[in-house]
């Protein structure tokens, strides 16, 4: 492992690392990512941000939530760099957003391209998740 995992404040991340990991993972396809004001606004107004740096300290990954500390943390958006997904950045930052909140229950949207991986790692499926688009 030659990453590490921290929690920070999302107003203090630095725009262009985080939208260069939200594009290189192919969730920027899937966010406002051309829009810089925002994605400025989702990270900062986000209560739990949690990050992975590599040894030289470059962003290679983020997880972003909103939560109660309590009973439910949406977990907003996981991403990790293309270069640094399989090798466990992923599943080390769902682990710190549960240390964060460990009562709380963790919920999330799948991306179409993730919807095998969640049940490996021990979500369940939840079938009457509804979304209303502004």
């Amino acid at each position: 492992m030659n990453w590490t995992t921290e929690r920070v404040e999302g107003a203090a991340l630095d725009l262009d690392e985080v939208l260069e990991v939200y594009r290189s993972s192919g969730l920027g396809e899937r966010r406002p990512a051309d829009d810089r004001e925002r994605m400025a606004a989702m990270v900062r107004n986000a209560n739990l941000v949690l990050v992975a740096r590599d040894a030289a300290g470059t962003l290679i990954g983020i997880a972003r939530s909103v939560s109660d500390f309590s009973y439910v943390t949406y977990l907003s958006d996981i991403a990790v760099s293309g270069t640094h997904q399989r090798s466990g950045v992923g599943r080390a930052l769902i682990d710190a957003t549960r240390k964060e909140a460990p009562t709380a229950k963790i919920v999330l949207l799948s991306a179409p391209a993730a919807t095998e991986y969640y049940p490996h790692i021990g979500f369940a499926p939840h079938h009457s998740a509804w979304v209303l688009n502004p």
